[in-house]
């Protein structure tokens, strides 16, 4: 039986990384920095790791065959929490390691993902990278559902669009690739359909029966309002950039990689909505 170190397993993705995963019958080592907020049960293994903690590390890769790597949100330094963790995982000889990157990255050397990307390419280690573009969940348990709930958005995403992607399509990727084994592999994973903020605060207004909007708003202001949220600068700046690409047209892309891996399509934001339409009740 494969036994897979999921990182993040308390967050969206890594939640659903670990339930996928336990549908598929492996055995998951549930990393967390505080494993108490892990709900051990058949199959997930509650176990402490944290990034800047290294004697962590060791203990969380015995016995593991795989690892899912997932960066924590908006970190510039992403490469130094990560690289080392690659790292001992080689010494370790994992057999696999799946590392969530970020659509478009591949096309920017200097952005942190792309230096953990590199990193992981150069080490040896069988791997597959998935570069997912921006999770549907942030609009119902992420940053934005509390300015949802206020009754509207206020980004410095113009009229861009993004093809929005859900965990759960996301997770069934990463699980596919565990138990089929499909290494040397590099994903692009996006939503069925590229839509601009305008269009998605409308399918939840209709979903919710409430009034809600989109305001497009100068990069600026949008700095001072996550600074107002206490987010550290270094991931402020990591927005800023993320925004600028949406502005710019790159987040639109739309691939076929969920299907080519999967065998279905992924979730269009309407079925997504609907299932999720409590969340901004």
């Amino acid at each position: 039986m494969q036994r897979i170190l999921v990182t993040g397993s308390t967050g969206n993705l890594g939640r659903a990384v670990v339930a996928t995963l336990t549908t598929k019958g492996v055995h998951v080592l549930a990393a967390a920095r505080n494993p108490g907020k892990v709900v051990p049960s058949a199959g997930i293994e509650p176990i402490a790791f944290d990034y800047v903690a290294p004697a962590t590390h060791a203990a969380a890769l015995r016995g593991v065959t795989g690892l899912f790597l997932l960066a924590p949100p908006l970190d510039p330094e992403a490469p130094a929490k990560l690289n080392p963790v690659i790292d001992l995982a080689k010494a370790r000889g994992l057999q696999h390691i799946v590392l969530v990157s970020a659509l478009g990255v591949d096309a920017v050397e200097e952005a942190p993902l792309r230096v953990v990307e590199r990193h992981l390419l150069a080490s040896g280690v069988p791997h597959t990278i998935l570069r997912p573009n921006f999770f549907m969940e942030n609009f119902s348990t992420g940053f934005l559902a509390p300015m949802l709930k206020q009754g509207g958005i206020l980004l410095a995403a113009a009229d861009g669009k993004t093809t929005f992607i859900s965990v759960a399509d996301i997770a069934e990727v990463a699980a596919t690739a565990f138990v089929k084994g499909l290494t040397s592999r590099q994903y692009n994973l996006t939503g069925p359909a590229a839509l601009d903020h305008r269009t998605v605060t409308a399918i939840i207004s209709k979903l919710s029966r409430k009034p809600i909007t989109y305001q497009a708003i100068p990069e600026e202001a949008m700095f001072r309002g996550l600074r107002g949220t206490g987010m550290p600068e270094g991931a402020v700046q990591y927005v800023g950039v993320l925004y600028r690409a949406v502005r710019a047209g790159y987040a639109a892309t739309v691939t076929t990689d969920v299907e080519t891996v999967t065998g279905r399509k992924p979730i269009p934001f309407e079925a997504f909505a609907s299932q999720n339409a409590a969340a901004w009740a």
